[in-house]
């Protein structure tokens, strides 16, 4: 008999959404505007080390606010990691900019700043620089290379809530960044997002262009073609209840990374690990099988178990829309892509569901 199904990822909601929420509901502000909005773009911006931040009504659309902020648009040239979930990569696009793809560090899995150097030409304008599965991007290096050549520097934390280098939130490092709210996320709206921005007048035009372009002093005037890209006092509402506990999901996710360490020791499987310097948030709990037939067979296992996984991104490269050059390789992305898992990662995780998992994967590995 299968014990209960772990899911891959189910986001941690109790009293204090509740709570929050019925009083936005109550208040009779349940659109844009409310209370919550505020509060929660502050602690957002406080808990980040940043004076603002931008609430937005998701992570996709946070990405394409700061690049119509920043200007890219056609003719320009924006390296992104391939091997990322495809958001950047589309929102380069529909700004009428080009994606230009890099690979990805082995090691880290992030975006691989030797790489980023050699795609560089006289069109580039931008690097995303993408924080993934809530490892840190080498943002010394890439900001380096973005100084050498006066390129902006857009960070995409939406898989890095409580990622640090040092002692700093990523975010802090680039010229923008971007984070996500979806309810798979460490804090979840349901759907959400924020922006901040080292600039103040640039996050000031975020503001600006996710508003309508509404005048500030001047009822019903808009001032430029703008997006209606707001975060409702409802979806605030839980995010602030949810940033409040912030500190203790992090803490829990922390555990369990360590569990499943314990867990799969010894086993042919390598985890995505913490880097030194750096502060794991562990978004999810990843790991690489040795080669990439062995994945199918390893989830079906899991599955007949009752656990669900996830595969790890499809590189962008290999994407109808983005398939346009064969000529060119991106092998560790292609092999990160062909051989990684996401183990269940969520916060509610009992160790004797960590230990759990770790037994089926144990198991396949001896039958196999």
């Amino acid at each position: 008999m299968i014990d209960r199904a772990l899911p891959v990822y189910r986001p941690q909601l109790g009293d204090r959404e509740r709570r929050y929420l019925l009083e936005a509901f109550d208040s009779g502000w349940i659109s844009s505007r409310g209370e919550f909005v505020r509060r929660f773009e502050q602690a957002f911006a406080d808990f980040v080390g940043m004076p603002r931040a931008v609430s937005v009504c998701n992570g996709t659309v946070a990405l394409h606010v700061v690049l119509a902020a920043l200007g890219v648009g056609p003719g320009d040239e924006v390296i992104v990691p391939t091997f990322t979930y495809v958001a950047p990569v589309n929102m380069i696009r529909l700004v009428g900019a080009e994606p230009v793809f890099a690979d990805s560090d082995p090691v880290t899995w992030q975006l691989d700043p030797a790489d980023v150097e050699r795609r560089i030409t006289p069109r580039t304008r931008a690097i995303v620089a993408v924080h993934l599965y809530g490892q840190a991007c080498d943002m010394e290096r890439l900001t380096a290379i973005a100084r050498r050549h006066r390129l902006l520097v857009i960070e995409d934390c939406a898989e890095a809530f409580g990622t640090r280098i040092g002692e700093r939130h990523v975010g802090r490092f680039g010229n923008v960044a971007t984070f996500s709210f979806f309810g798979n996320k460490t804090i979840t709206t349901g759907e959400g997002g924020m922006v901040i921005a080292r600039d103040p007048e640039m996050a000031e035009r975020i503001a600006l262009l996710k508003n309508q372009g509404v005048s500030s002093d001047r009822e019903y005037w808009h001032t430029e073609l703008a997006f209606n890209y707001r975060m409702t006092n409802l979806q605030a509402a839980i995010g602030l209840a949810q940033l409040e506990q912030a500190d203790a999901v992090l803490a829990r996710k922390r555990q369990i990374a360590e569990g499943y360490r314990h867990a799969l020791a010894g086993l042919p499987v390598e985890l995505h690990g913490e880097q030194d310097g750096t502060t794991h948030s562990f978004w999810m709990v990843s790991m690489l099988v040795g080669h990439a037939d062995l994945r199918p067979r390893l989830r079906a296992a899991l599955a007949d178990g009752g656990v669900e996984t996830r595969p790890t991104f499809v590189p962008a490269h290999r994407l109808p829309m983005y398939a346009r050059d064969g000529k060119r390789r991106y092998p560790v992305a292609d092999a990160l892509g062909e051989r990684g898992i996401n183990l269940p990662s969520w916060p509610g995780l009992a160790d004797d569901d960590v230990a759990r998992v770790g037994t089926l994967i144990r198991r396949f590995f001896e039958r196999s």
